[in-house]
């Protein structure tokens, strides 16, 4: 039966299939939307989707931008590096969960994950040489640490305390949620309130 399918569609099928979550079934059913769209539509799609690849990480904070700016829009702001503040994130999701909420105006620094020994993952294999790099330079005051409140994320804001405590004041951002919890999933008033009622870390 599989042969009766146009090879178009499979290929289609099998890069969807990449995404997270998306079984062979939901990878069909998208490819057969597409199918019933207008076809400027997808070709937009496909065009949307192609683009990506020209996107790469700021060389200061972490954050997606366009490969040829170099830095981010937000590490360019110069209000922003006024504030002489760095929030800390783990990811790029963190960073628009965050920005969404209109609350935080300084600059951002995207970690890459956190620090979890059962999969061999350490201080090197984070982005935290780069920050410390980043204190000195830009003469950071405060550090907001806005990492999900699982066991490895406190684990990962203690570390992040013990070595740069001596340098600017930490912060930790305070949570209406649960442990294990992801602050991608909240809502922006949320994350005002948590950015808001940050803690010092002793």
């Amino acid at each position: 039966m599989q042969n009766n399918i146009p090879e178009e569609i499979k290929r289609a099928r099998d890069k969807f299939k990449i995404l997270p979550g998306v079984g062979e079934r939901s990878a069909m059913r998208n490819v057969l939307k597409l199918l019933k769209i207008n076809k400027t539509d997808v070709i937009e799609f496909a065009h949307a989707i192609s683009a990506l690849t020209r996107l790469e990480s700021c060389r200061e904070c972490g954050i997606y931008c366009e490969a040829d700016s170099v830095i981010c829009k937000t590490c360019d702001d110069q209000q922003r590096i006024q504030n002489k503040t760095i929030c800390v994130i783990e990811s790029f999701n963190d960073y628009l969960a965050i920005e969404n909420s209109g609350e935080y105006k300084g600059l951002y620094h995207v970690l890459g994950g956190v620090l979890n020994p059962l999969l061999n993952i350490g201080p090197k294999d984070l982005n935290i040489d780069k920050l410390k790099a980043r204190i000195e330079k830009l003469g950071i005051e405060k550090i907001i640490l806005a990492i999900n409140p699982s066991l490895e994320g406190q684990a990962t804001c203690s570390y992040l305390k013990e070595i740069l405590g001596e340098t600017c004041q930490i912060d930790r951002i305070g949570f209406g949620m649960p442990i294990g919890g992801s602050l991608e999933f909240l809502d922006s008033r949320t994350i005002s309130t948590a950015l808001f009622n940050s803690t010092r870390m002793n």
